[in-house]
């Protein structure tokens, strides 16, 4: 990355942003309107980042909707993806109250998006990828290469196939590899 993402948070920015995240969930089950939203603690919320939220239930993935560019201030972004990941994910039916009990969160805020000058420069657990190609595109976070212990071949080839490309397509001249950090909490 042309400038080290330097993007940091306190604990106190840190809990906010988790609270809104349960906040965010828990008014949609119970029929509430985005002016639930609690003012942040701090102006340095209203800055504008892309940001994912990510639902894990017992281990395993339940939900994970974000932005990779922010166009809204970060804890307005935060509510919506939480939101968003509860009820909106296609992959999974719409979280339950039930589920809402027992859920995990995390939330990961991202760095500008550039395109990567040389695959042998990406650090496993430091960069996310998303891979393009003509009307195809596929994002993985860097806490899912670490999840799943993969090495960077391995990290390239996912990022395809989630994209839904030829697991070598990242090896192709019409493919162009994006890449980014994340602070992830």
């Amino acid at each position: 990355m042309s400038d080290k993402f330097s993007f940091s948070l306190t604990d106190e920015e840190k809990e906010y942003l988790k609270d809104i995240v349960k906040l965010s969930i828990l008014s949609e089950l119970k029929g509430g309107t985005d002016r639930d939203i609690p003012i942040p603690p701090t102006d340095h919320l209203r800055e504008v980042f892309g940001a994912f939220v990510t639902l894990n239930l017992e281990g395993n993935l339940r939900g994970c909707i974000g932005h990779l560019k922010g166009t809204d201030p970060l804890f307005k972004t935060i509510w919506s993806m939480a939101r968003a990941a509860a009820f909106d994910d296609s992959r999974f039916r719409p979280l339950t109250m039930a589920e809402f009990e027992k859920l995990e969160y995390e939330i990961s805020i991202l760095s500008p998006i550039e395109v990567c000058p040389d695959t042998n420069l990406i650090e496993i657990g430091k960069h996310g990828l998303i891979m393009q190609r003509e009307r195809q595109s596929g994002l993985l976070l860097p806490q899912v290469a670490v999840a799943w212990k993969w090495d960077r071949q391995q990290f390239l080839t996912q990022t395809c196939i989630k994209a839904g490309m030829d697991p070598n397509a990242w090896q192709d001249e019409g493919t162009t590899i994006l890449w980014f950090e994340a602070v992830v909490f």
